[in-house]
């Protein structure tokens, strides 16, 4: 009686096009874009290249995928309405991509990239949709919806970007507060001819929480479109 063969043992995980999404975020957040490549992503998902290329035709649809999967997480705070109010929704958003932000080096960039070369893809509209509600709950009229939904989304991507390259620019092991003292002991010692302004609020940078500083900008933006704006009674 010959030997039965045995069988090769099924993946404990099929290989979906969203799990090869989630390996591709992996690998951006370990190495950067320059490390996503389809051998380290075979090698990650212990599988061929061809499987992956069933699903993903090229790294440039894999970033937008990352890209999308990583922001659509981020904006996930619950249906517009649930959060309160408008104020607050749109907070909710403005803080869930600051974190991601913050969380995810590659996001920056590839969220430039998508508003300025894809804006037509699935990520813009997604943030300017999560946004524009809120904007629309404001009252805001119907002509004013656009200019008030691009202000807030470009304060929102670009101080959260701003904010996580000063993070990754200082270095992981810079004490925060010992690099904020030193910058505004810097600003100090301004020409004060020159720097009124800079001197001025150079002790307001000591310690100051950037979260809070990035909803104070939100909600002075938002002060600015219900003043232009004012709601109907």
């Amino acid at each position: 009686m010959a030997p039965r063969t045995r069988k090769p043992e099924r993946r404990a995980e099929a290989l979906t096009r969203e799990r090869i999404v989630e390996a591709a975020v992996e690998l951006l957040d370990t190495s950067g874009e320059g490390g996503l490549t389809f051998r380290a992503l075979t090698g990650r998902l212990a599988t061929g290249p061809g499987a992956i290329y069933w699903h993903v035709a090229s790294k440039s649809e894999l970033l937008d995928a990352a890209t999308d999967a990583v922001v659509a997480a981020a904006l996930a705070t619950g249906p517009a309405g649930s959060a309160g109010s408008p104020h607050k929704e749109i907070g909710a958003v403005a803080l869930g991509l600051f974190d991601a932000i913050d969380e995810h080096p590659w996001l920056a960039t590839q969220l430039a990239t998508q508003l300025s070369r894809n804006p037509w893809g699935p990520v813009t509209p997604r943030i300017f949709e999560s946004i524009g509600r809120g904007v629309r709950a404001l009252g805001v009229p119907e002509g004013g919806w656009f200019t008030a939904a691009s202000a807030l989304v470009h304060y929102i991507l670009g101080a959260a970007g701003q904010n996580a390259a000063n993070g990754r620019g200082a270095g992981s092991g810079v004490d925060r507060g010992e690099f904020l003292d030193s910058v505004s002991r810097a600003w100090e010692a301004l020409d004060p001819g020159d720097y009124p302004f800079a001197r001025a609020v150079a002790d307001q940078m000591r310690g100051h929480d950037d979260r809070a500083e990035f909803l104070a900008g939100i909600d002075l933006i938002l002060a600015g479109i219900t003043a232009v704006h004012p709601p109907a009674p």
